[in-house]
């Protein structure tokens, strides 16, 4: 991911969810240093991961998939990279939070080993007040 790819970015972030991540946030990731990568096909943006790992352990803070590339296998490709490359930089875990409400999305954590360690009550935003977080976490090593 790069500062030309947020316009595409925003555009599917701001498409899929009701509270999305800022431009500002992901222009502060990618000057954070943290491991951004975009999925491309064609020239088109199908989906994007956000990475954070220090101190042998990856935290996956955002990966999201386009509405019409959804249950094509794109989500299971992009997070079998942000494992990969986790493992690459030397993590030996893997954290995510994600809404219980996100049924697909646990079912594609699940799919790969993730088991669920923690909630964070009323972490995220949501229609009706808060939404808390299902914390996962999978070994890397």
């Amino acid at each position: 991911m790069r500062e030309h790819d947020l316009e595409e970015v925003m555009e599917i972030e701001s498409a899929i969810y009701t509270h999305p991540w800022t431009r500002g946030n992901f222009a502060d990731s990618l000057r954070a240093g943290y491991e951004c990568r975009v999925l491309r096909l064609g020239g088109g943006l199908l989906g994007y991961f956000v990475l954070m790992v220090a101190a042998g352990e990856a935290h996956l803070l955002n990966l999201s998939i386009g509405a019409a590339h959804r249950r094509t296998g794109q989500g299971s490709w992009l997070l079998g990279e942000a494992m990969a490359l986790a493992r690459k930089l030397g993590a030996r875990s893997l954290f995510l939070e994600v809404r219980p409400s996100n049924r697909a999305a646990q079912a594609l954590y699940t799919r790969f080993g993730f088991r669920r360690i923690a909630v964070r009550r009323g972490y995220y935003p949501a229609p009706a007040g808060r939404e808390d977080a299902l914390v996962l976490t999978l070994p890397l090593a």
